[in-house]
């Protein structure tokens, strides 16, 4: 192993690899990318790969932007195919106050000339008839959203970083960060110490205890979300998009030749990875409700992620005060895949340039949480 580097990253997910990417390619020195397991084993593998532009708030809507860019070319860029399938995000309201926050969404969302479309009970009926609708009070759907391939696209930029020069150690594990007069100094891991002037915080559900290494407190925790899968199964012929039962939390979309099913969401924080009968009970139950056809479905399979959320479920990037060189990309909230192109840019922005300016990121500063400047966005705001 590498015993000195310009930057150290901590964190082997596509988040991580990303910035490991990005700064290779600014030539920002020698980079070292930590990761205790295998590359991705930790949110990365788990996630469900969507990608919207559908935010309700601003600083979200910028990220997905400036990360399509990317995902539109990355076959180009890495030499892999991102398997990225624009079918199409469908969010439905049942109540009138989520009818009020989708309208005011659209307005925000047209600023950034975002195709999206406000639609009435009736047109989602025709459009999508295997749909129970008559609960159903509008919706919006946007033609651009849909998923990529998580391991495709971590897999681009392992491949990407390496060509840039990234050393990337895998079973090495960060066991303490070491601090000198309010700076970074150096990382101590299984495998000996790497001193380094920059330490990125790329922990994904481990941001907080990555922190704790140099004596500082990430608001991040973990939380559970299980998802499952039926055996193949047949609806209809047309296309079928990402589709959000906002009230319930709940969404489908294809996956091969059945359907992915998303689970409930755990309250309490924890690493458990596991998924159990009762999840797969609500999540059939929200299916059959939604889409009365799965009740012909056999639910073949299941696995549970973790999502790092932040208090107010935006990001926390950028500098520490009071400890220089300690850089955080933390808090996605179940955003990061999608947001992982954009993240990478940025912070190695803030470390070659001292400041991100591709994206204004001073709003998600974790200096946010003292001055109780959080990011609102509605109460109901939804997590793939």
């Amino acid at each position: 192993m590498e015993r000195i580097a310009d930057v150290v990253i901590i964190g082997g997910g596509v988040i991580g690899l990303s910035i490991a990417y990005h700064l290779g390619q600014r030539k920002a020195g020698k980079i070292v990318l930590l990761e205790k397991g295998q590359l991705g084993e930790g949110s990365t593998s788990r996630c469900v790969g969507g990608i919207r532009t559908q935010f309700s708030t601003e600083i979200n809507i910028l990220f997905s932007l400036e990360s399509l860019k990317t995902f539109d070319r990355f076959e180009e860029e890495f030499g892999v195919d991102p398997e990225f399938r624009r079918i199409g995000y469908l969010f439905l309201a049942t109540t009138t106050s989520e009818v009020e926050i989708f309208k005011e969404n659209i307005e925000l969302q047209k600023r950034f000339h975002i195709p999206v479309q406000y639609l009435d009970s009736d047109e989602i009926g025709k459009q999508w008839p295997y749909l129970k609708a008559d609960d159903i009070l509008g919706g919006t759907f946007c033609s651009q959203d849909g998923y990529a391939g998580p391991s495709e696209v971590l897999s681009g930029f392992a491949r990407g970083a390496k060509r840039v020069g990234v050393k990337i150690y895998e079973g090495a594990e960060a066991r303490e960060i070491l601090v000198a007069q309010g700076r970074v100094m150096a990382v101590r891991t299984s495998d000996g110490e790497i001193s380094s002037p920059v330490v990125v915080n790329a922990g994904g559900p481990y941001a907080s205890s990555v922190g704790e290494m140099a004596d500082m407190k990430i608001p991040v925790k973990p939380l559970r979300r299980q998802v499952f899968v039926t055996a193949p199964f047949h609806l209809t012929e047309r296309d079928i998009p990402l589709t959000i039962d906002f009230h319930r939390g709940w969404y489908f979309r294809r996956e091969v030749d059945g359907f992915l099913l998303s689970g409930p969401l755990d309250k309490e924080a924890g690493l458990n990875t596991s998924i159990d009968y009762e999840a797969m009970v609500e999540a059939s139950e929200n299916a059959t409700y939604r889409v009365p056809a799965f009740e012909n479905a056999r639910i073949a399979r299941g696995w549970a992620g973790l999502y790092e959320i932040s208090p107010d479920n935006h990001a926390i990037l950028g500098k520490v005060p009071g400890l220089e060189g300690f850089i955080l990309a933390n808090g996605f909230s179940g955003h990061g895949f999608q947001h992982s192109p954009a993240v990478g840019k940025v912070i190695s922005e803030v470390i070659v340039d001292g400041k991100a300016t591709t994206i204004d990121i001073s709003s998600l500063s974790i200096q946010r949480f003292e001055k109780g400047e959080l990011i609102r966005e509605p109460v109901t705001a939804f997590k793939e």
